[in-house]
């Protein structure tokens, strides 16, 4: 597996993994007022506005492949202004693969991807409290609970629980050198 910058022909294959709007919203959340979203869509939201972040240079897609395509996606972006923290959010793999560890590996990846070549201090992320294969996912890959605990969100009228997860350069050399 590995990574490379998105690239607007992914967006077909990529919102083909959403077969359902459960699906759909843990990974975009609210981003988009609709579904299905159509490639054009996703392009707008990533080319024409910057993924929706007001930083010019926050925005980062990337997209993980295999000797046969495209297998998943996510997206870096820095918080609250601090280029010492990153957030991966959007993240979706394909849903054939589901199960089979690329997930766990794409994750790792963008933890390399973050620690040593972004030069972040601490990377987070934050997963919807009923998807639990995602939760154990960013687990496996190293992620532990943050003190920043669980949000709690409306999303279209539904109340939804958030759980933040971090990890810190040190925690992840610690854990995976």
């Amino acid at each position: 597996m590995y990574l490379r910058p998105y690239k607007k022909t992914d967006a077909e294959k990529i919102i083909s993994w959403c077969r359902d709007e459960k699906t759909f919203r843990n990974w975009t959340s609210d981003r988009y007022d609709h579904f299905p979203i159509s490639a054009d869509d996703m392009n707008y939201k990533y080319i024409e506005c910057n993924g929706d972040c007001i930083e010019d240079d926050n925005f980062y897609p990337f997209t993980a492949c295999d000797e046969n395509g495209i297998i998943g996606h996510f997206i870096l972006r820095y918080t609250n202004g601090d280029p010492h923290i990153l957030r991966i959010g959007f993240v979706i793999i394909d849903d054939t693969k589901r199960g089979s560890g690329v997930g766990k590996r794409m994750i790792r990846l963008a933890l390399d991807y973050s620690f040593m070549i972004a030069g972040a201090d601490k990377v987070t992320i934050g997963v919807f409290e009923d998807n639990i294969p995602a939760y154990y996912c960013y687990i496996s890959a190293g992620f532990e609970e943050s003190s920043a605990g669980s949000v709690e969100c409306v999303l279209f009228s539904e109340t939804r629980i958030i759980k933040e997860l971090e990890i810190s350069k040190e925690q992840y050399i610690a854990k995976f050198s």
